[in-house]
């Protein structure tokens, strides 16, 4: 028996979707003749909606008449692969005549990933150079059941062990918990904030319900069921597949099969070698065993002790002004690095802050960021804040980013909200059972299976490298007023870092889109911007 929910198509609907998507009966399956802008505007609609992919295809994108959709459905009449395979044949003579792995940076695949624990989901997040959409916590609500079952992943490990029937009831339990909180939010916010007239149901609505999950979602498990959208090329895939063959989890090794299954589809050639013994399979293997040895020195450490949310910036360059102002005219000059550094250092504080202020120049919006002379030092930080808000934080991929396992030793936040409603002992409880529970799951299947009970309210610790470039797009864009307040909290003590700790006033100064204002309903103007957008579009 699948342990996946298998949706119920019509035979109308099955030739549909049929000529489109891979399979029709798997959580993973790949998107084919469909053009790049139906693709992602497909994906983009994904990450805001509870449906399928495939049921969303059919709901809203088969019937509009705009998209073009129903005519392919149908007048074409081959069979939908026949195409890929054709220029297969043609990537086949490239890739041999020229023997690059850079022709594997040429071609990309569009995958759904479907019913994947958010364990799972920052596995298939790791990678740098792909585009992920995943389903938001903030606009839809995780008590719907899928297949009469609530949303959460039950990986293999505990099902095969004498743990199962605990799972179960431990996560029955805290999504009905999870539901009953989110009802009583809803209701709270709608009787706080009542509906002008000036804004339409659609936005009120909206904002509330953000609102009321945005509050709420700390109870959901690091187990909860999520859909994925990738778009990657056949490079990134490969990297990534690579990666989930050595993971220690078997749900992550399942997805990764089932993915190599599906892009073999699409693009099989870029595809050859993950599986070859002396290719992928060798290369799985180092990434396992370098895993291991290090999981055995690191053995003998204490444990952590329970410190609360925390922005630490452990390291910095005393010198990243000077070297910034030198940066900035290494592009516009003719002269060497080391010239343009000791022309920078004979400068008077003044004429180096006027020189850095040109770089910077004149941001009408957060947009407008500094060039990359701004990428000439680092900063590293050591954070712990809520799992909630570090899924967020981790869509920063192209910096240096790592994370420790998910664990409920750290602590666990509470919603103001909750405190206020009378729901602490209720959110307290919750906490307590899933931290029982991780205990005794960690001490009989260990520390990786015992992550999927971890709640999204209890801190987990990562660190986040990054240049001042992308200290101005992460900051300005995190503190933002639409933002959750976890992860404004820590853009903000970012910042005051970068100027109090490291002394970097100039660059810290720049960043002048740093929003510190206070707001009830982070999504307000968010949907009455939309709602403008989608008067616009209708007009």
């Amino acid at each position: 028996m699948s342990p996946y929910h298998q949706e119920e198509f019509t035979p109308e609907e099955k030739a549909v979707l049929s000529r489109f998507f891979t399979n029709l009966d798997l959580p993973v399956f790949g998107l084919v003749n469909l053009p790049e802008v139906v693709k992602g505007a497909l994906f983009a609609r994904y990450s805001r909606s509870a449906k399928s992919l495939r049921r969303l295809f059919l709901d809203e994108f088969v019937t509009d008449p705009e998209s073009g959709i129903d005519v392919m459905a149908r007048d074409l009449d081959e069979d939908p692969l026949v195409a890929t395979r054709k220029a297969e044949q043609l990537y086949q003579r490239v890739f041999f005549d020229y023997g690059d792995d850079s022709v594997a940076q040429l071609g990309g695949a569009h995958l759904a990933c479907e019913q994947a624990s958010n364990l799972l989901t920052k596995v298939l997040e790791w990678g740098r150079l792909a585009a992920y959409l995943e389903q938001s916590t903030r606009y839809i609500r995780y008590d719907a059941l899928l297949g009469g079952r609530y949303r959460y992943q039950v990986p293999a490990e505990v099902a095969e062990s004498g743990h199962a029937g605990r799972y179960l009831s431990h996560m029955d339990r805290v999504f009905g918990t999870y539901s009953s909180m989110v009802a009583r939010m809803v209701s709270h916010f709608e009787d706080l904030h009542p509906r002008r007239e000036s804004d339409s149901s659609v936005v009120w609505n909206a904002t509330i319900r953000a609102k009321a999950c945005d509050t709420v979602r700390g109870l959901l498990p690091v187990s909860t069921l999520s859909n994925v959208g990738i778009y990657g090329t056949g490079q990134a895939y490969e990297m990534s597949l690579v990666r989930m063959q050595a993971s220690p989890l078997r749900e992550v090794r399942d997805y990764g099969e089932m993915m190599l299954g599906e892009l073999r589809k699409i693009i099989p050639s870029f595809l050859t070698r993950v599986d070859l013994e002396d290719r992928g399979v060798r290369w799985s293997r180092y990434l396992e065993d370098v895993r291991r040895d290090l999981e055995e020195k690191a053995a003998a450490l204490p444990a952590p002790s329970d410190e609360g949310p925390s922005v630490t910036l452990v390291d910095w360059d005393p010198d990243a002004e000077l070297k910034i102002a030198a940066a900035a005219l290494y592009a516009v000059s003719e002269l060497p690095d080391a010239d343009l550094l000791g022309f920078a250092r004979s400068m008077s504080a003044a004429e180096r802050a006027e020189l850095i202020s040109s770089l910077v120049g004149d941001r009408a919006n957060r947009r407008h960021k500094p060039g990359r002379p701004m990428e000439r030092t680092t900063y590293r930080f050591d954070v712990t804040c809520d799992v909630g808000a570090f899924r967020d934080l981790q869509r920063h991929r192209l910096m240096t980013l790592e994370w420790q396992r998910y664990t409920t030793r750290l602590g666990y936040d509470v919603p103001p909200e909750i405190d206020e409603l009378g729901l602490a002992d209720d959110w307290d409880r919750m906490m307590d059972d899933a931290s029982s529970f991780y205990e005794a799951l960690r001490q009989d299947l260990g520390p990786d299976v015992a992550q999927y009970v971890v709640p999204f309210a209890y801190n987990v610790r990562f660190v986040m490298e990054m240049n001042p470039r992308q200290a101005f797009h992460l900051i300005e864009l995190r503190s933002q007023a639409a933002g959750h307040p976890a992860y404004r909290k820590v853009a903000h003590e970012m910042h005051h870092a970068i100027r109090d700790v490291a002394g970097h006033t100039l660059l810290a100064d720049a960043m002048i889109h740093v929003d510190y204002s206070d707001v009830d309903l982070e999504r307000l103007e968010g949907e009455r911007k939309a709602e403008r957008r989608r008067q616009t579009a209708r007009a």
